[in-house]
């Protein structure tokens, strides 16, 4: 570890670090030590994004391609009115730079693809005129199409990086996580393939409960802060389910499927050129 000490501004701003015996200003500097990239600046990214800069997660890499809408207001909570048109980016790194000014946050304004997913993990990909950065050590799937969950289950499961998962649908969330570092499961131990396009709706067509992504985000954001920490049991190996109006949570056990394409006995995906992404995440046939 870096031989880092609290100033007496951080000392004051992580006290509540500080003086738990979980963390303490050792366990404080591994967070300001930590990178962490987060896929998608929308619902479950908002909290995500600010629970991780407000905890002192150093450096802060945040992947987004789209703008802000005042439809997403009601639940993308790092953007405002005055942001509509704006790439959400920007809003969500100008959001932890008022909030935080010990996270040196990258904005990545591109779409996370089998071309640039590599580049942007290992840090080689510039965030504007910023330098290069040395990469990330977690990952955080906030996305909200199947085509980049699978790609970011695929690629952290085959480079060994942890993946924090998160979804959502209307009323109901899921959350799991997969260190990559031994014989855990891996998303596709759950669902093998993805469905066809068209049969499961978006929230634009469906509609989500506003305050559902901030539940589900925060649990991501606390995932991920236990395992900076080296503190915690980790939901590696289950899925926490989610239902807000029922207002209960349900664990399912997942474990490795020797079958699964890409963590299996005998694994047919061995890169993420095996997968067509873009159309049904399925594995190709060439």
């Amino acid at each position: 570890m870096t031989d880092l000490r609290l100033d007496a501004t951080q000392l004051e701003r992580y006290s509540r670090h500080v003086i738990m015996d979980e963390v303490g200003p050792e366990g404080q500097q591994r967070l300001l030590e930590g990178a962490v990239l987060v896929v998608g600046a929308g619902g479950l990214g908002s909290p995500v994004i600010q629970y991780l800069a407000a905890a002192g997660v150093g450096r802060l890499g945040i992947v987004d391609d789209d703008v802000v809408e005042r439809s997403n207001l009601q639940r993308q909570i790092v953007h405002g009115d005055d942001d509509v048109g704006r790439p959400k980016v920007d809003s969500a790194a100008d959001y932890v730079r008022r909030l935080n000014p010990d996270v040196d946050v990258r904005a990545h304004e591109t779409r996370v693809t089998s071309e640039t997913i590599d580049d942007l993990v290992r840090g080689s990909h510039n965030a504007g005129d910023e330098p290069a950065d040395g990469g990330y050590d977690v990952v955080v799937d906030a996305s909200d199409n199947f085509a980049t969950r699978y790609l970011c289950n695929d690629y952290c499961t085959l480079e060994g990086i942890p993946l924090s998962h998160g979804a959502i649908y209307r009323f109901e969330g899921q959350v799991t996580t997969f260190p990559n570092d031994g014989d855990g499961p891996c998303y596709r131990c759950l669902f093998p393939e993805a469905p066809e396009p068209g049969t499961v709706p978006d929230c634009a067509t469906t509609g989500v409960l506003g305050v559902l992504p901030g539940t589900v985000g925060c649990i991501q954001a606390t995932e991920v802060v236990k395992y900076l920490l080296g503190e915690g049991d980790l939901l590696e190996g289950r899925l926490l389910i989610y239902d807000a109006m029922g207002l209960s949570f349900e664990t399912v056990d997942v474990r490795r499927n020797p079958d699964c394409p890409v963590c299996g006995d005998d694994p047919e995906i061995e890169s993420i050129r095996d997968v067509g992404y873009e159309g049904t995440c399925t594995i190709s046939a060439d």
